[in-house]
């Protein structure tokens, strides 16, 4: 008798109306597109007990800006997740983190950004946590990383110097200067489809 072998699960994410509110699912793979729709993501700055912050290069095989420098992970919370399981979920499966202090500093952050006719368009609350493990990192997702002083880095991106994605710019712009010792935000101000429940 011969066994089958099961397809891979299908990653989802979590589409939204305009005030935050979940309206359905689509698949990650076709979510993408010139008119991509408003969904759920997050970014998180993942700091070391040094202060530094881990910045991240998009895979060079990404659909949307591969190749540029970001923030530690972005991904997509899957439908009916918790919101912080799942930045614990992928910033594990990135970069093979595990978290520490995982806040909110922007819960209303939000963006939209194309490349070459494909369209990121997400409400993403902005986290930064602290982490005691070294990366181990997913080559599909991030191409290479490196620790750098947070005060160099912001500075880099407000003046221009430094060139990372779009979203990362603005939410640079948007946090704190000093995000790791800045008080979380309650989960109570994410977008509805991000509270908990």
């Amino acid at each position: 008798m011969s066994g089958s072998v099961a397809e891979p699960a299908r990653e989802q994410v979590v589409l939204l109306d305009e005030a935050g509110h979940a309206v359905g699912v689509a698949d990650k793979a076709g979510v993408h597109h010139a008119d991509t729709p408003l969904h759920l993501a997050f970014s998180c700055y993942v700091f070391d007990h040094d202060g530094r912050i881990l910045l991240s290069r998009r895979a060079l095989s990404k659909r949307t800006f591969p190749g540029l420098w970001t923030n530690s992970a972005c991904g997509h919370p899957a439908p009916g997740e918790a919101f912080l399981d799942g930045v614990r979920r992928r910033v594990h499966e990135e970069l093979g983190l595990e978290l520490d202090d995982l806040r909110v500093l922007l819960p209303g952050f939000g963006y939209r950004a194309e490349m070459d006719g494909v369209v990121e368009h997400e409400l993403c609350p902005v986290l930064v946590a602290t982490t005691s493990t070294e990366p181990r990192l997913d080559p599909a997702e991030v191409e290479e990383v490196v620790w750098e002083s947070w005060a160099d880095f912001r500075s880099g991106v407000l003046d221009g110097t430094r060139d990372v994605s779009p979203w990362c710019r603005l939410q640079v712009e948007a946090l704190p200067e000093d995000p790791l010792s800045a008080p979380g935000r309650p989960l109570d101000e994410l977008p509805p489809a991000a509270r908990p429940s």
